[in-house]
């Protein structure tokens, strides 16, 4: 039997309201903020058939200002809370060994990564290909939940939505990987302890991930793929475009090579923000008899 979750989480609460629209300006304001649920049925769409199970989070659509309030230094956190309960509930249902998630912005990690941090105990590392550390915390100047992912994943953050995770990781056993951007976080990074590595770091080759991990002594190993983590040139489908990212082809080898020295045990795909879909099924929308 395989017992592989495949895991359709199209969570977009998390990626901050003010900011997308910024970041996104050649779309409407909701369809900015929103693109991320889109992103994740499309890489549902386009990803390989499977036997394995597979599971999709309830996940609100309304833009009701009311239900995306900041509470706690979250923005949307509410319906954030909400749905993190309704993912390990669903993850829960199935009891998987294994967990490929399909998100939704970065903190559809969150869930599937706690529940496998829980099940194998002390004998799991996590690796983070990003090119940001997520590691804010609701203090800081930036309320977006995805922003808070790995730090959440780490035991950092606002107590009463740490206490609803299965459990979490010790920060020295969590790297992220193709990081080249600066943020409010970033001393946070080194008073945590967390090793990065920078593109130039492994465009040619794997070895330093894998000493890395080999290090940890951990048998399993968690894979987090943000999309912004790629060279925007050669695909522009995260929401990112800061310069000098991993190529494609850098970044399928890196996860690979991960998988040949560890079982790989959870795999997120994050931050798809197909810009021109959403404007292809806008058209569509606007078009009569389609309706």
């Amino acid at each position: 039997m395989n017992n592989t979750l495949r895991l359709i989480f199209p969570q977009w609460q998390g990626a901050g309201f003010n900011i997308m629209p910024i970041l996104v300006p050649e779309l409407n304001y909701q369809d900015a903020c929103q693109g991320y649920a889109i992103g994740s049925q499309l890489l549902n769409w386009l990803a390989p058939q499977t036997n394995s199970p597979t599971a999709t989070v309830p996940v609100s659509m309304s833009f009701d200002e009311a239900d995306n309030v900041t509470e706690n230094g979250i923005q949307a956190y509410q319906t954030v809370k909400r749905q993190l309960k309704l993912a390990l509930e669903t993850i829960e249902t199935h009891r998987p060994d294994r967990i490929v998630t399909l998100g939704g912005e970065c903190s559809v990690s969150v869930p599937p990564f706690a529940y496998l941090a829980k099940k194998y105990e002390d004998d799991v590392a996590v690796i983070w290909l990003d090119a940001h550390r997520d590691l804010t915390v609701p203090s800081d100047n930036y309320n977006g939940y995805h922003a808070m992912a790995l730090a959440k994943l780490l035991g950092v953050g606002y107590e009463q939505m740490l206490a609803l995770l299965p459990a979490t990781l010790e920060p020295k056993n969590a790297l992220i990987v193709g990081l080249r951007t600066e943020d409010e976080a970033s001393e946070r990074q080194k008073t945590l302890g967390i090793a990065s590595l920078n593109p130039e770091q492994v465009a040619d080759n794997s070895q330093a991930v894998i000493d890395w991990l080999k290090a940890t002594g951990k048998r399993k190993v968690m894979v987090h793929f943000d999309l912004d983590v790629l060279e925007p040139t050669e695909l522009l489908t995260a929401v990112g475009r800061d310069p000098n990212g991993l190529r494609i082809a850098q970044a399928v080898r890196i996860i690979n090579d991960i998988a040949n020295a560890a079982d790989l045990v959870g795999l997120t795909i994050a931050e798809c923000m197909p810009r021109e879909v959403i404007k292809l099924k806008k058209m569509l929308a606007a078009l009569p008899l389609m309706r």
